[in-house]
């Protein structure tokens, strides 16, 4: 595989990720048995319509294969690389991200905030969710792995527009060296171990007031995945239910260090349930970028029908740029 299949694999992964887990967002396991008594598979309904749930939500009518702010705010960090040449700053990527309009209300306070101040060299004190780590792909793309301190430093500039939490830099900068290894062509116990240090680092630069541990947590539930039986979505939730900053990021992580299918991890996230979208455009970002051959291209003709990305040529831009 070239370094431009990896890319253009890894943020397939993330597109394709996020709409497929879309459909069982914050639902319990309960629930998706209930709304998918077979499970989810792929695309539940014809691409470009409503998904049953949200019919009348009065945020937001989502749509099957319409992917989320996770996706449209990777691309504007990716539009903010590839508008300063190859540099990271948290202004540009402020700016690129105030045109983003999805999830932008007060139930998600760390976007709401970000765009009622309207100042793109704004910098977040606060806010540990993992909307830094869902977006923060291209810094991975941008660096080869053995660029740790780049890395780490990038993830942080394009984490604090909204979110400046200890936990929330480390997701970032875990995620980040997650998808650089992945691209270099490492091994999963290379990935997660690259994953882990980089957590560790952030964590040693930017403590948290009661110290997060996230590095350990990251080991940890890599550990715990890899010592399982062969992964099944009505078991994994009783220890790891995606619901909280310390499961949703080493959660994806592990998923995407023990199984090794983009389309499995995506579709195994989606039928666990919780932030199953976030699970999924992390996970498969980084298998689609160590397997790009695992992606489902089917999905992928689906979501670029229903949004229009053209993720080939911004992946194509971003490899022009990596070192």
């Amino acid at each position: 595989m070239t370094t431009v299949d990896r890319i253009f694999g890894c943020l397939q992964g993330i597109a394709t990720g996020d709409a497929i887990g879309k459909q069982t967002e914050l639902l319990s396991q309960d629930a998706i048995r209930v709304r998918y008594p077979h499970g989810v598979r792929g695309f539940e309904g014809p691409p470009g319509s409503t998904i049953p749930r949200y019919v009348g939500n009065r945020k937001r009518e989502w749509r099957i294969g319409e992917t989320t702010d996770d996706t449209e705010r990777t691309i504007a960090v990716a539009r903010a690389i590839i508008g300063d040449g190859g540099a990271i700053a948290h202004t540009s990527v402020g700016r690129e991200m105030l045109p983003c309009t999805k999830c932008v209300h007060p139930g998600v306070m760390s976007l709401w905030e970000f765009h009622q101040a309207g100042d793109p060299a704004r910098v977040a004190t606060r806010h540990d969710g993992c909307g830094a780590a869902i977006r923060v792909a291209p810094v991975g793309i941008l660096y080869t792995s053995d660029r740790r301190d780049a890395i780490v430093n990038g993830a942080r500039e394009a984490s604090i527009p909204t979110h400046g939490g200890s936990i929330a830099i480390a997701a970032a900068a875990a995620t980040a060296a997650a998808v650089s290894s992945a691209i270099d062509g490492a091994g999963p116990r290379d990935i997660i171990t690259q994953a882990e240090q980089a957590a560790a680092e952030a964590e040693r630069r930017w403590p948290g007031s009661a110290g997060s541990g996230f590095a350990a947590v990251v080991r940890q539930v890599h550990e715990d995945l890899s010592g399982a039986p062969p992964l099944r979505a009505a078991e994994v939730p009783a220890r790891y239910f995606p619901n909280q900053p310390l499961t949703i990021v080493p959660l994806a992580l592990g998923l995407a260090t023990v199984l090794r299918s983009a389309e499995e991890a995506i579709l195994l996230a989606a039928n666990i349930g919780g932030d199953s979208d976030s699970v999924a455009s992390i996970a498969g970002g980084i298998l689609g970028a160590a397997y790009p051959d695992t992606i489902n291209q089917t999905w992928c003709d689906i979501v670029e029908q229903v949004n229009g990305h053209g993720l080939a040529a911004i992946a194509a831009q971003l490899a022009g740029l990596r070192r």
